[in-house]
C-alpha cells in the first residue's frame, strides 16, 4: 500500500478547462481514451452535464484512475439516519429560526453528522434542494462517499475541513465555502477535531457564477479566486466502505481499495473552493437599500429566464452610505424563500437569537425584516456619516419554491418558540394630523 501526498497546490478560475498530473505523463496527449493509457492506468469520462449539453455550458472531466470507479462489491441499503429527501410535511406559514446543533458526544463523522432542515423539488426528478446542518467530531476513516442526488455546497462554520477528492485535496475553513460535484467521491478529515456548518444540496442545474448585466466586467466573485485542486492520489488497498445517496437513500458497498486513485486529470467538472472574504460587494452610494441580488455569488439557473432555483448569497463587511436612508434590509415579503445562516459575527438585521451557527427560515410571503431595536436605532441615526458593517459574515440560500421544513427540524428543541416576539416591541407611529 502507499499514499502519494502530490501537490497541494490550487488552479483558479471558475468552470474552466484545467490539465493536472501527479506523475508525470499520466495525461495522454491529444486523445483522451488512448489504446494503452501510461503507467497502467485507466481512462474514465465523469459527465455532469448532458453529453449534448451547449459547449458553454457543458462539464465533464476526463479521470485516469488505477481502477475504474465500477470496481467495488453490490450496495445495501443504509438508515438515513437525519437525511431527508422527501418534502411532504406540512409547511407552516410561521418565520422559523433555529439555535445552532450542539458538537455530538458519540463519535460521528462528517456524514453521520448531517441533519436535513428543509428542502424542495425531489433528487428523482434532479429538481429543487434540501438543506443540511452538519456536526462532526470524527474523521472519515476507512469511508469515502459520494452524491448522486446532487452536488454539495459546503459551508463551514466552526472547525475546518480537509476534503481529500478524486480529483485533489481541498483545505477549507469558517468563512471559504467549496462546491462538490455530483457522483465525485470524497472523503472528510477534521482538523481541529471537532467541526459545524451547512450544506445546500442542488438536485438542479449545476452552480455557477451569475452575469452581471449593467454592472460591466468586474465586480461580485471574481471567477480567477474560485480555486480548484492538483491531482493527488491513494494506492491503498484493504477493507473500504464506499457509501452513496441514491435516489434520496443512503447506501453502502464494500470495496478493498482507495477510491480517491486519480493519477491525472483534465476537464472542467471539479470541486473547487472560494473565500467569501474575496467577494466584492456591490452597493448604492446615493440613497436606498438595494435587493440582494446584489451580493449573488453563485447561482442555479432554471428553465425561466431571471429566475433560479437556488441562489447563494452573502452579507459581508461593506459600508453603508445611502443618505436620508433606513440603511438595514427593509421589512420585505418575497415570492422566493429564504433560509439564512450565521457564519461570523451578528448580523446587522438582528439584535440577539441569530447566532452563529444558528438559521433562520422565511418562506414565500412570510413577513420578515429588522427587529424593534435595529429599527428604532436605524431610524434615528446620523446619515450624513458612513457606517462601517464590520466583522461579520451571514449568507442566503433563497429558492423559487417553498422550502418545506422537515418533521424533525419542526420538532427540534433547537427551534426557538419565541422568535416572533422580536417583532413584537414594533409600535404604531402612525400620525395622520400633520
Amino acid at each position: 500500500m502507499s499514499q502519494n501526498p502530490g501537490s497541494s497546490a490550487y488552479m483558479s478560475g471558475f468552470g474552466n478547462e484545467f490539465a493536472t498530473e501527479a506523475l508525470p505523463g499520466a495525461l495522454p496527449v491529444h486523445r483522451n481514451s488512448p489504446q494503452r493509457v501510461a503507467y497502467g492506468l485507466y481512462a474514465e469520462q465523469i459527465s455532469g452535464t448532458a453529453f449534448t449539453a451547449p459547449r458553454s455550458h457543458n462539464r465533464r472531466s476526463w479521470l485516469y484512475r488505477i481502477r475504474p470507479a465500477a470496481v467495488h462489491g453490490s450496495f445495501t441499503r443504509l438508515d438515513a439516519g437525519r437525511i431527508v429527501s422527501r418534502f411532504d410535511t406540512p409547511a407552516p406559514p410561521d418565520q422559523l429560526r433555529w439555535s445552532p446543533l450542539p458538537i455530538p458526544d458519540a463519535p460521528t463523522d462528517f456524514i453521520d453528522g448531517w441533519v436535513t432542515m428543509a428542502g424542495n423539488g425531489s433528487p428523482d426528478a434532479m429538481n429543487g434542494c434540501a438543506i443540511h446542518l452538519y456536526a462532526a467530531n470524527k474523521d472519515m476513516d476507512g469511508r469515502y462517499f459520494y452524491n448522486a442526488d446532487g452536488e454539495l455546497l459546503l459551508v463551514p462554520q466552526q472547525g475546518r475541513l480537509a476534503i481529500a477528492t478524486e480529483m485533489g485535496l481541498i483545505e477549507l475553513e469558517p468563512q471559504e465555502i467549496a462546491v462538490i460535484p455530483r457522483g465525485v467521491r470524497f472523503q472528510v478529515s477534521l482538523p481541529d477535531g471537532a467541526a459545524r456548518g451547512y450544506i445546500c444540496e442542488n438536485y438542479g442545474a449545476l452552480l455557477r457564477l451569475p452575469d452581471m448585466g449593467p454592472i460591466g466586467s468586474n465586480g461580485l466573485a471574481n471567477p480567477r479566486d474560485f480555486l480548484t485542486p492538483a491531482a493527488r492520489y491513494e494506492d491503498l488497498e484493504g477493507k473500504f466502505e464506499l457509501v452513496t445517496k441514491f435516489c434520496g437513500g443512503m447506501w453502502r458497498a464494500d470495496i478493498g481499495h482507495s477510491p480517491l486513485d486519480v493519477v491525472a486529470w483534465h476537464g472542467n467538472y471539479a470541486p473547487c473552493k472560494y473565500d467569501l472574504r474575496h467577494f466584492n460587494t456591490i452597493g448604492s452610494i446615493s440613497y436606498d437599500h438595494p435587493d440582494p441580488s446584489i451580493f449573488l455569488v453563485l447561482q442555479a439557473p432554471s428553465d425561466t429566464p431571471g429566475v433560479d432555483t437556488l441562489d447563494f448569497v452573502i452579507f459581508p463587511p461593506r459600508w453603508l452610505v445611502g443618505e436620508d436612508t433606513f440603511r438595514p434590509p427593509w421589512f420585505h415579503r418575497n415570492v422566493a424563500s429564504e433560509f439564512m445562516g450565521l457564519i461570523h459575527g451578528a448580523y446587522d438585521a438582528k439584535a440577539e437569537g441569530f447566532v452563529p451557527g444558528g438559521a433562520s427560515l422565511h418562506n414565500c410571503m412570510s413577513g420578515h425584516g429588522p427587529d424593534a431595536a435595529t429599527f428604532d436605532k436605524a431610524s434615528s441615526a446620523d446619515t450624513a456619516q458612513p457606517h462601517k458593517v464590520a466583522d461579520t459574515m451571514a449568507f442566503m440560500f433563497e429558492t423559487r419554491n417553498v422550502l418545506v421544513p422537515t418533521a424533525q427540524a419542526l420538532a427540534s428543541p433547537r427551534l426557538q418558540a419565541d422568535y416572533q416576539q422580536c417583532w413584537a416591541g414594533i409600535g404604531k407611529h402612525f400620525r395622520p394630523a400633520p
